[in-house]
């Protein structure tokens, strides 16, 4: 066994070393947010960022993070606060329901909850649990989970800056399940300029994802690496729905990537995201990145006074 695969196994070291990451990677954010993108994209893809004349989806996708900082991408990447956005777009009958709002773990009332509930951090992402009986929660480790979420400054991760201007909370919503009972399929709907072009179909997202790229006449297409993209199952009697809505709320942005589920034959809305995979998707192959980059035109840069 190597020196260093036994330090990664030591606890100690590890917490260390995972504090100084941390702390590195907050202090390259402060110190130049364009300086700390350039860093994780090269270490994330292996090759140097093009910022000046941008032509891969990823590379827009940093632009865009860097030089368009309007205020409806914080509000609407906040879980909580894309709520009412979504309300302000006459849209509110694709919310999911919320049982509860918290500023503090604490506040939850674990006896006015249904059995099956989801439990989600709304200022960063994979910040979730989903309970399928609350008989069998651990709701100390629940606690504890949540405690240690709402401390995490989700942007130095991979310096996203919307994420640093969300108040970090607690949401409780409705357990959404198939008739199965299994986890529904995921309809990710790429928004360019207003208008959706591309839906990113994940399913066996409990075994681990199965990804389809499709146009929006659910034709496959081809821009991933081998073993990305899968057949996709067959198109959600509501689709057409999820489009219309897409299409609503992604016209103020360049680009928005809007998530469905079909629940009960109607749309949805799971989240609304802006920097897929961070920026750093390593699953396009050179030639679909520069076609999903062509699809994206840069707006002029917007800067938060």
């Amino acid at each position: 066994m190597s020196i260093k695969t036994t330090l990664k196994r030591n606890s100690v070291f590890s917490a260390v070393h995972g504090n100084f990451r941390v702390i590195f990677r907050s202090m390259l954010l402060n110190l130049s947010p364009t300086i700390a993108t350039k860093y994780y994209y090269k270490k994330s893809l292996g090759k140097n960022l093009n910022l000046t004349n941008p032509t891969e989806f990823n590379e827009k996708i940093q632009w865009l993070k860097l030089n368009w900082q309007h205020p409806l991408v914080s509000k609407c990447g906040d879980k909580y606060a894309m709520r009412e956005y979504v309300e302000s777009c006459d849209s509110g009958e694709i919310l999911n329901t919320l049982y509860g709002v918290y500023e503090d773990p604490s506040q939850i009332e674990w006896n006015k909850l249904p059995q099956k509930f989801a439990l989600k951090a709304t200022h960063g992402c994979g910040f979730n649990i989903i309970c399928d009986d609350k008989n069998k929660l651990d709701k100390e480790a629940v606690l504890q989970q949540l405690n240690k979420w709402m401390k995490v400054d989700y942007s130095n991760k991979n310096a996203e800056l919307h994420y640093k201007k969300m108040t970090p909370r607690i949401i409780c919503e409705e357990y959404i399940e198939t008739d199965s009972g299994f986890f529904p399929d995921d309809y990710k709907i790429y928004c360019f300029n207003g208008k959706p072009q591309i839906v990113l179909v994940c399913t066996d997202r409990k075994m681990g994802y199965r990804r389809s790229l499709l146009n929006v006449d659910w034709e496959k297409i081809d821009i991933t690496k081998e073993g990305y993209n899968f057949d996709p199952p067959n198109k959600p009697k509501c689709f057409d729905e999820m489009l219309k809505y897409a299409e609503v709320l992604s016209k103020p942005f360049p680009f928005v990537r809007v998530d469905f589920y079909d629940y009960n034959g109607k749309p949805s809305l799971g989240e609304m995201t802006f920097t897929p995979a961070a920026g750093v998707a390593n699953y396009y192959t050179d030639k679909g990145s520069k076609l999903l980059g062509g699809m994206l035109k840069l707006p002029k840069p917007y800067k938060q006074n």
